[in-house]
């Protein structure tokens, strides 16, 4: 029996394995599918595990996009171009780093009728997904990417990788189109992200990357204040049908059955 994993910490949220075991029975494949808590100094080894075969593929998650990296044997272009890994597998004898986040990101906006041509983006966070997202806003023709991020340093530390981006300080609002929460700030039930949602205006477009809770406070109140609000439960469930692809060799269906699970 084939064994998969989703890494990352927290990763109690993850509901990968939903998924994927899901995807794993219809398709009668022998494989199991489980997620495992971890701190950065487990990363080498588990990576080791997929060089052995003892692990077939392993996804990862917050906050080891990047520190992944410098363990697999090579980069696939998307991972080379983000700096950020989601999806690790071996092939002809190479353990292989993927992004399965940018393609997610994309068909994630395109499912939900969002087109970003010629708007103002405003990013919360400077996490792994982030790099991802830029330059999926910049190739579907953004006009301007604000980014924000508690810590000032990793957001300028992207600005070094994307010198299009504008950089402000946490806790200021610029105007936008559509803003995304790329932050962990959500997951828990009381978690806010301090924005004047009055001063905002009505009509943006707010986009959670989180997807469980499926209704963070971030979008809660973009609705009371007459926003469209979307998490990020398509953008999962595209990364990893991409990912299971690679992995097994089988395109799975996504239904209504299939969107119907996570909720």
């Amino acid at each position: 029996m084939k064994k998969y994993l989703v890494i990352g910490n927290p990763i109690e949220h993850s509901l990968s394995p939903k998924l994927h075991n899901y995807w794993i029975k219809k398709n009668k494949i022998d494989a199991v599918y489980d997620k495992k808590l971890i701190n950065e100094a487990d990363i080498e080894d588990l990576i080791f595990q997929v060089k052995k075969e003892n692990i077939s593929g392993i996804n990862v998650t917050v906050p080891f996009k990047k520190k992944a990296i410098s363990f697999v044997d090579e980069l696939t272009s998307e991972a080379n171009e983000s700096q950020s890994i989601n999806t690790i597998y071996k092939e002809n004898d190479k353990v292989i780093g993927h992004n399965t986040d940018m393609a997610g990101f994309e068909l994630g906006l395109r499912y939900v009728n969002y087109d970003v041509k010629d708007k103002k983006i405003f990013i919360l966070g400077a996490g792994g997904v982030v790099s991802s997202m830029i330059l999926v806003l910049k190739k579907m023709g953004a006009s301007k990417i604000i980014l924000s991020n508690r810590t000032k340093k990793k957001a300028e530390d992207l600005k070094k990788s994307f010198s299009y981006l504008e950089i402000i300080d946490w806790g200021k609002t610029p105007e936008f189109d559509m803003i995304i929460n790329a932050t962990s700030l959500g997951l828990k039930n009381n978690d806010e992200i301090k924005l004047n949602y009055l001063d905002i205006g009505v009509n943006k477009f707010f986009y959670d990357v989180i997807y469980n809770p499926k209704e963070t406070i971030f979008l809660k109140r973009a609705k009371m204040f007459g926003n469209k609000a979307e998490n990020g439960k398509m953008m999962f469930l595209y990364q990893a049908h991409q990912a299971f692809t690679i992995w097994h060799k089988i395109m799975p269906e996504i239904n209504d059955e299939t969107i119907k699970l996570l909720d």
